[in-house]
């Protein structure tokens, strides 16, 4: 179950009260600080904008690929664990905005995560220290920690335990 606090609107859909919730002029900022990340092959400078400008909580040594896209509107509600990987042109959102209500929702991404390219990561979801999720996956509920998961309907592919008897048995191979 994702965590999203619901703001129900009244009359034309919730974008176009876009600006009652979010000033414009902190999503212009914030829309300019993410193409400058998405571009640049720097990761301590990434880390620097999303920390310094955007607010995020970003541990140690994680890196974001180029093209990654932030949410624009609320990044501030984005927190990424140390030495995760996020993947080529992976999608973070913690708002959606809907036709009569939008949502706001934290996303917490743990340490040690991978998180494969082209994913989209829904608001009010967390992902737990040292999953994997697979490449174009829709992450639209919770990932337990140590899980590998894939696809869209995001589906439990290993468990934790799963995993680590997985490695033990290719380890033995070796």
């Amino acid at each position: 179950m994702r965590r999203t606090t619901r703001y129900p609107v009244k009359g034309a859909n919730s974008l176009w009260h876009v600006y009652k919730t979010v000033p414009f002029w902190k999503v212009v900022r914030n829309f300019i600080v993410i193409q400058l990340a998405r571009y640049t092959p720097f990761l301590g400078m990434k880390n620097w904008l999303y920390r310094a400008f955007l607010k995020m909580r970003v541990g140690d040594q994680t890196s974001f690929a180029l093209m990654v896209m932030l949410d624009v509107m609320f990044p501030e509600k984005i927190s990424v664990g140390k030495n995760s990987v996020i993947g080529y042109n992976t999608t973070i959102l913690a708002h959606e905005y809907l036709i009569r209500e939008y949502r706001l929702g934290d996303v917490v991404i743990g340490d040690e995560v991978l998180i494969g390219a082209n994913s989209t990561i829904l608001p009010g979801v967390t992902i737990g220290d040292g999953a994997i999720v697979s490449a174009g996956t829709l992450v639209h509920k919770d990932v337990p920690a140590g899980a590998f998961v894939g696809g869209n309907p995001m589906a439990i592919i290993y468990t934790k335990e799963e995993m680590e008897q997985r490695d033990k048995t290719e380890l033995a191979s070796l």
